[in-house]
């Protein structure tokens, strides 16, 4: 009896045991495989959060704009941070109209954050009135000054924060067609001070040879009035740039990261520079698409292409920053194309370029881009032609450099009867072919037509066949994609257009973001460079251009969803 009492015993303890291995088991396989909330958390936590803040889109009724804007960029980037992993509670996007109100949204949002504020999303994001933006203000000299102790008291949340910002640019009329996301850096504004004694010295000698006219007196007050007006705006300016430097400077040095978009801001050094269009790589992929278009490396002195470049500026209101983009346009054009005129194989029909031009004879190029009328006039004044009727002047290529331009130098075109169309200049694809290929039908084929090695001649050929050739459709390029020029890509009076690969640049963003966020280095990422900004090195993240033509259209915005086939004319 005792020994079955024995054996019964033994036989509960080992199941009893069993179960609890089995217990034991099964949490461990649970605790593999599902992470905590605690983990999360701290997932989430060390990524930290993401704060954007972009200039508004301006408000436009026309379609006659760039196709990327800032306020299609920022839902891309969010969407591309939430693929690396970060929760749409952590990314917050703020827009601003003028440099003044983002500089101070910006200066509230670090204040805050700093100070432990548990309501720094809303201070950013909505206006603050004057007494509390003071306040601000002096916050954050306060904080700047006990950099140190702030960074310490930061917990690790906000030292992982990242702010990605792109600096709100003043446009003219002119920077304006280029659109949101060419390079246009931040700096402050100087008066110039010969200008100011002339127009002292002027209103002096006017007062007294006629001190008695009220008009003149009326014209001084009203000149002086002017010069305080554009005293005070440049002063404004300034304290914005000053202050949204000062606002950034702090941010980093509470352990926050800076990633700036498309500008820089003087005397500011980032921890990243996405660089996105500038105005010399706007000119230079235009000229290339020309040179490959025209097939110049072929072209010879007995045959030369014609060749207009169309700079367009405005002297009349052109800030410095238009004077600059400018001339580094030109830049970028006459690097491909001067090779080409030093050797006799491009020539001018205005003769503003030859093969003695310099990039510092860039004003000679330039045209009132400011209407159609304006462009229509450049185009009539460089190929010597007012109408239809008479002989046409021979053009192969036109730079326009942007879509507005040419937009405005297709109408003149039509007006003076040009004909035909880009696909019929070295054609490899055909009209037919290119609608084809874009709904789906069949593949692009064509063989190129050689082009003859002497240019036509009256005596030998006849005036009807110079005229022939004379008057083809020539080559225009633009930048810019405008949804309004995309049935002209199609119909051939457009050979090319440009604009940024918004979608890679959204990816590269969040990548970078995130790599910030984990302590990575940038060094390995695909298309990332160093740059000398404010005198230290600094990760510049940079993408090709997309030239878009006929023969990629339909891949390029169409299959990548940037346009629609309604907006290609289909």
């Amino acid at each position: 009896m005792a020994l079955l009492d024995l054996r019964a015993v033994r036989k509960t303890v080992a199941v009893t045991a069993s179960l609890v291995l089995l217990a034991g088991l099964t949490a461990c396989g649970q605790s593999s495989t599902t992470p905590s909330a605690s983990e999360s958390a701290t997932t989430q936590a060390a990524l930290g959060s993401v704060e954007i803040f972009t200039p508004s889109d301006g408000i436009t009724l026309s379609q006659r704009t760039p196709l990327n804007t800032w306020g299609k960029l920022v839902p891309e980037i969010t969407s591309s941070l939430r693929e690396q992993g970060y929760e749409a509670d952590d990314i917050d996007a703020h827009t601003a109209d003028s440099l003044d109100k983002q500089s101070r949204d910006i200066q509230d949002y670090v204040v805050s954050q700093v100070s432990g504020s548990s309501s720094s999303s809303s201070s950013s994001a909505t206006p603050t009135d004057s007494s509390s933006q003071d306040s601000s203000s002096s916050q954050a000299s306060s904080s700047q000054s006990s950099s140190a102790s702030a960074s310490s008291s930061t917990d690790s949340t906000t030292a992982q924060s990242t702010l990605i910002i792109a600096p709100v640019v003043s446009h003219s009329t002119i920077s304006h067609q280029y659109g949101d996301l060419v390079e246009h850096d931040i700096t402050e504004t100087t008066t110039d001070a010969s200008d100011t004694t002339s127009s002292s010295d002027d209103a002096s000698a006017s007062a007294s040879s006629d001190a008695s006219s009220s008009a003149s007196g009326d014209e001084d007050s009203s000149s002086q009035s002017s010069d305080s007006s554009s005293d005070s705006q440049n002063s404004e300016y300034n304290e914005a740039v000053q202050r949204l430097r000062s606002a950034l400077q702090l941010a980093q040095s509470s352990g926050m990261h800076v990633i700036l978009l498309s500008s820089t801001i003087e005397g500011f050094t980032p921890d990243a520079l996405v660089r996105m269009s500038t105005a010399r790589v706007i000119g230079s992929v235009q000229a290339q698409q020309l040179v490959s278009k025209l097939a110049l490396d072929k072209a010879t002195s007995d045959n030369p292409k014609a060749v207009e470049v169309l700079l367009p500026y405005d002297s009349s209101s052109a800030t410095s920053n238009d004077e600059s983009f400018a001339k580094n346009a030109f830049a970028g054009i006459w690097e491909v194309l001067q090779p080409y005129f030093t050797k006799g194989v491009v020539t001018s029909p205005s003769g503003k370029l030859s093969k003695d031009t310099t990039e510092d004879d860039w004003e000679s190029l330039t045209i009132d881009a400011t209407s159609d009328q304006s462009i229509g006039e450049a185009v009539s004044d460089r190929l010597d032609m007012t109408s239809a009727n008479g002989s046409h002047t021979g053009i192969d290529g036109i730079i326009a450099l942007n879509d507005y331009v040419a937009s405005g130098v297709i109408k003149q075109l039509e007006d003076l009867g040009y004909t035909g169309s880009s696909a019929d200049i070295n054609p490899s694809i055909s009209i037919s072919g290119i609608v084809n290929n874009i709904t789906g039908k069949h593949d692009l084929s064509k063989e190129a037509v050689p082009e003859p090695t002497k240019k036509p001649e009256s005596e030998s050929s006849g005036e009807d066949a110079v005229e022939a050739v004379n008057s083809r459709w020539p080559i225009v390029t633009g930048y810019g994609a405008y949804v309004e020029l995309m049935p002209h890509i199609v119909d051939g009076k457009l050979w090319m257009t440009a604009l940024e690969n918004r979608q890679t640049y959204a990816s590269d963003i969040a990548a970078v973001t995130k790599q910030l966020s984990v302590g990575g280095s940038l060094t390995d990422f695909k298309h990332v460079s160093e740059e000398t900004i404010n005198e230290a090195q600094v990760p510049v993240i940079q993408e090709d251009l997309l030239a878009v033509s006929a023969s990629n259209l339909k891949s390029t915005l169409i299959d990548t969803g940037y346009i629609s086939l309604a907006d290609a004319g289909l």
